[in-house]
């Protein structure tokens, strides 16, 4: 009798994702199956990179045929924390040049965000990173394993941007003494850049270096950025998870403050409020807030060809929506116009050299996370 109930139970589940997907606009395809991956970058022949938290990077090809990667950096595994992003360099085609971001350990049981690169080297059937080097790591190591951030991306000029969340310590975010909470913009090799607009600083009248001042930060008051796009036009977009209600989208400027922890269109999980954007106009205000939330993880700008009437719009990775929130830009304004109930925690979501779109599934109780492959359906 018990099993007959669980064989009625994964029928009717298995029915009503059926139908679900009836309603999608697009053709979904199971690829493969993975351990807690994170996310995925696409090599230059198609083949894709994906990283899995305990510390895994794999070549993955589209027909989801697997290799191991050597050579990887220590990982601090656990909560929220592990491997994270990967990316590649914007010459990789002549430098082979690959990006990891990860948790890692520090004395006394501290832990934070870094980044490192290394040469991808192929051999036969052998792949590994080579000369592996840590570029950047948050500052401070703190307790707790939450809200690293760590998304990496490139811009057209080379600069590597990293969003760095504020590791549920709150105040860091306003910190300037602190990486915590900000959006940092590097060069390849890990470098500041002398344009950054903390570099220097006016104090009467006068330029003057401070070395109090992180000079990597771009942007402050970020609580947990999990995703960042450039649009078409090369403005940077960035999404972050809010505490309990308050999810944001934000227009990213030079030296901007978003506000965090000073506001938030949401509340404290125990229950205390926190004012909202609109009683602080010094602090920019989201283009897009969420209550409920959709727990945004990743974030892409869609440029291909393949959904033709997506070009240009954002595509976000749900992960309590279990959804993937399409939006569209408006100049410096952006609207949510369409939510693809997917039926599982929405982990990455990324543009193939095709057009098609991937999406790494969370990994769920009874399941590893699933690569995916959406395709538009046959009108």
């Amino acid at each position: 009798m018990r099993r007959q109930l669980v064989a009625l139970l994964i029928g009717i589940f298995i029915t009503c994702f059926a139908s679900a997907q009836d309603n999608l606009p697009f053709k979904v395809e199971e690829i493969s199956q993975f351990d807690e991956p994170w996310s995925m970058a696409f090599l230059p022949d198609g083949r894709m990179l994906v990283t899995e938290k305990k510390g895994r990077l794999l070549i993955v090809s589209q027909q989801g045929e697997k290799s191991l990667v050597g050579g990887m950096p220590d990982v601090d595994y656990g909560g929220q924390g592990g491997l994270g992003d990967v990316a590649l360099h914007p010459d990789f085609a002549s430098n082979k040049l690959v990006y990891l971001s990860y948790a890692e350990a520090g004395i006394g049981g501290v832990r934070g965000a870094a980044v490192a690169r290394g040469t991808l080297v192929e051999e036969g059937r052998r792949s590994s990173l080579q000369n592996l080097q840590v570029i950047w790591r948050q500052y401070p190591k703190v307790l707790g394993y939450g809200h690293y951030g760590h998304r990496l991306l490139f811009d057209n000029d080379k600069y590597l941007w990293i969003s760095s969340g504020d590791r549920q310590k709150f105040t860091p975010a306003q910190d300037m003494q602190s990486s915590m909470g900000k959006i940092l913009r590097l060069h390849d090799d890990g470098s500041v850049p002398k344009d950054n607009p903390f570099v220097h600083y006016r104090q009467d009248n006068a330029f003057v270096d401070d070395e109090a001042i992180y000079p990597q930060i771009w942007s402050l008051g970020h609580r947990n950025p999990l995703g960042m796009a450039f649009d078409l036009n090369g403005k940077l977009w960035v999404i972050e998870m809010g505490p309990a209600g308050g999810d944001e989208l934000n227009l990213i400027k030079r030296a901007a403050n978003y506000g965090y922890p000073e506001v938030s269109n949401g509340k404290h999980y125990d229950g205390r409020a926190i004012p909202d954007h609109s009683t602080r106009p010094e602090f920019a205000v989201p283009a897009i807030s969420w209550t409920p939330v959709i727990s945004p993880a990743d974030m892409i700008v869609y440029q291909g060809k393949l959904f033709a009437n997506w070009r240009g719009d954002a595509l976000a990775a749900g992960l309590s929506s279990q959804a993937i929130v399409r939006i569209k830009f408006n100049g410096e304004k952006a609207t949510e116009v369409e939510r693809y109930e997917m039926g599982a925690r929405i982990r990455a979501v990324s543009e193939g050299p095709d057009g098609a779109l991937w999406v790494l599934e969370d990994e769920r109780a009874q399941s590893k996370g699933r690569l995916l492959k959406l395709t538009p359906k046959p009108r």
